[in-house]
């Protein structure tokens, strides 16, 4: 029955990021939680970890972009799988740009806490998003 325990721990993660509870999320984090974002270049891409790390992604995050839409529209699990297809509107800060997204995010459970995450999504749309801040600081 591990696929419908994972599967609660990433929308009660879901749920916590919905209604702005950091804390909240941070808590279904494991200790050693690997937490990567692709896009070498871009403002958010790395690999971040740990709690510590996790939280360090949402600051920048929130000091990046403001999220006007963000809808995870599927869940799949797996036994300690999950995969969440969704969408989002986001508007740039630094450009004023507003790009819509598709995403896939993928998450791995361990002993009910979110022991590693990985954003899919399409990159080139977001460096054009960041295109004309990074001209302007050149």
């Amino acid at each position: 029955m591990i696929t419908q325990e994972s599967l609660q721990v990433v929308k009660d993660g879901f749920a916590a990021f919905g209604r702005g509870d950091l804390a909240g999320l941070l808590d279904l984090m494991a200790e050693d939680v690997v937490w990567e974002i692709p896009g070498a270049g871009l403002p958010l891409a790395g690999t971040y970890r740990g709690r510590d790390g996790v939280a360090s992604f949402f600051q920048k995050l929130s000091a990046e972009a403001e999220i006007l839409d963000f809808q995870p529209r599927e869940f799949l699990a797996d036994g300690n799988r999950v995969l969440v297809v969704g969408w989002e509107r986001t508007k740039v800060r630094a450009t004023n740009r507003t790009i819509e997204v598709d995403w896939v995010m993928a998450f791995t459970v361990r002993d009910g806490k979110v022991s590693a995450y990985r954003q899919y999504v399409d990159t080139k749309l977001l460096a054009s998003a960041y295109e004309a801040a990074a001209q302007a600081a050149s």
